[in-house]
């Protein structure tokens, strides 16, 4: 298992296709709606809620959270939805993205272009990954209910690394 802080992106770089990590630090919530808005805003030349360069994005969902929780079960949602951004994303500095499932040629060129990594998550394990989670915060879109955008502060978050900065592809 290989320790992964969100905090220091230089060390994506010695990561490969297959390696199973741990992550910590901080990392943005982002489905489909909110990539849409994100998208328009960076279109458009609008400030966007988070900054994207050297950030981390979990494409996921909660559920509704219950008392004493910091958020709800949120297991990763199928990356691919989001492939028609997520170049753009990459090209403004995004570092990390946790998913599931493969991604387009043109995201795994994107994802080495950018020297950036793509980690899958496991699909219906959204409690497990809520044991990961000891702070969220609303950043925006609360209008998009369980998807809009969070920050959340993990620790040993536990994923596959599925493209690595080489473009390596477990898929």
């Amino acid at each position: 298992m290989i320790n992964i802080s969100t905090k220091d992106t230089s060390s994506l770089e010695n990561l490969k296709a297959g390696d199973i990590v741990s992550i910590s630090g901080t990392v943005y919530t982002a489905r489909d709606a909110a990539h849409k808005k994100i998208f328009a805003l960076l279109n458009e030349g609008k400030p966007l809620p988070f900054d994207l360069k050297d950030a981390f994005i979990y494409y996921t969902g909660a559920t509704p959270k219950k008392e004493n929780e910091s958020f709800g079960s949120c297991g990763p949602t199928t990356s691919k939805r989001m492939d028609v951004y997520t170049p753009l994303f990459l090209e403004k500095g995004l570092k990390g993205i946790i998913g599931k499932g493969s991604r387009t040629e043109a995201v795994n060129k994107a994802i080495k272009d950018n020297n950036a990594v793509y980690f899958v998550a496991i699909g219906g394990a959204g409690a497990f990954y809520k044991s990961a989670i000891l702070n969220a915060e609303l950043v925006a879109f609360p209008e998009l209910l369980s998807e809009a955008v969070y920050k959340l502060e993990i620790k040993n978050f536990k994923c596959v690394v599925a493209v690595d900065t080489k473009g390596n592809d477990i898929f």
